[in-house]
């Protein structure tokens, strides 16, 4: 039997991270080593993820927070990622931050080159199976229409969400474009005939929702709707520590969760 994983959790604060440390203190394979965040430091971890005692306190990122680690869990903002990247050492990186800039993702893939990194949208293992399932509808329905719908709770800081983006640049890509070029934000005024080929992404804010994503495909005289619905950020937590037990010990390379699922790329 092989020893516990020592797991650090980056922005273990937040919703998922919060979740991310009482899942791993629960799991017989994990071992909670360290757990960084700005907001409250000296705090024990476990407590304020509302389990027991961690025997781990939240600390700022610094110079050797993670020295200890071979998995860092990554739930923060992309000031947080960027500020630890350069303390994470040898350790793979398991990150599902979303609004990454092109030069905070140039960095990150850089990262790659020297170490693991394994980055989604959404670790939900349905949200997984649903870009497949977006891009083989869409490799089959060349000439439909297609449009992303997403809602999130009133919170949420970014849109559209990172997982719309994904749908949507799954979309194009089978339909031989590029969603930079394509994309379509939201409708107003006078927009005249929708363009053949453009790709709808619309967001939703409201409430407590959880994530709600739905892709719509429509022909001349029929539509498919494929649609995934989190009921709770649980799945966001599993789905990491899934992606932490598959990632170690892998070499350097950029991974995300359709390698985890061992789904076709």
């Amino acid at each position: 039997m092989s020893a516990p994983i020592r797991l650090a959790v980056l922005g273990a604060t937040g919703r998922v991270g919060r979740l991310v440390v009482a899942e791993a203190m629960a799991a017989h394979d994990l071992d909670l080593v360290a757990a960084v965040a700005t907001d409250i430091p000296g705090e024990d971890a476990g407590r304020v993820a509302g389990t027991s005692d961690a025997g781990v306190v939240l600390a700022p990122v610094a110079e050797g927070c993670f020295a200890r680690a071979e998995v860092v869990v990554d739930f923060s903002t992309p000031e947080g990622l960027m500020e630890a990247l350069p303390h994470l050492g040898s350790g793979a990186l398991v990150t599902g931050t979303t609004g990454l800039g092109q030069e905070e993702t140039n960095r990150l893939l850089a990262r790659s080159e020297v170490a693991p990194v394994l980055s989604a949208p959404n670790f939900s293992t349905g949200v997984t199976l649903l870009l497949d399932l977006v891009r083989r509808t869409a490799e089959a329905l060349p000439d439909y229409d297609v449009e992303v719908v997403e809602t999130h709770h009133r919170n949420k800081i970014d849109a559209p969400s990172g997982t719309a983006l994904a749908l949507a640049r799954a979309a194009a890509r089978a339909h031989g474009t590029d969603l930079e070029n394509r994309a379509v934000f939201g409708r107003a005024g006078r927009t005249g005939p929708r363009e053949t080929g453009d790709i709808g992404v619309h967001a939703v804010r409201m409430g407590d929702v959880v994530g709600e994503h739905q892709v719509w495909f429509a022909g001349r005289g029929d539509r498919v709707l494929i649609g995934h619905t989190a009921t709770s950020r649980t799945t966001f937590a599993e789905g990491a520590l899934r992606a932490v037990r598959w990632i170690r010990g892998k070499p350097p390379g950029r991974y995300d969760m359709r390698d985890v699922l061992g789904l076709l790329q």
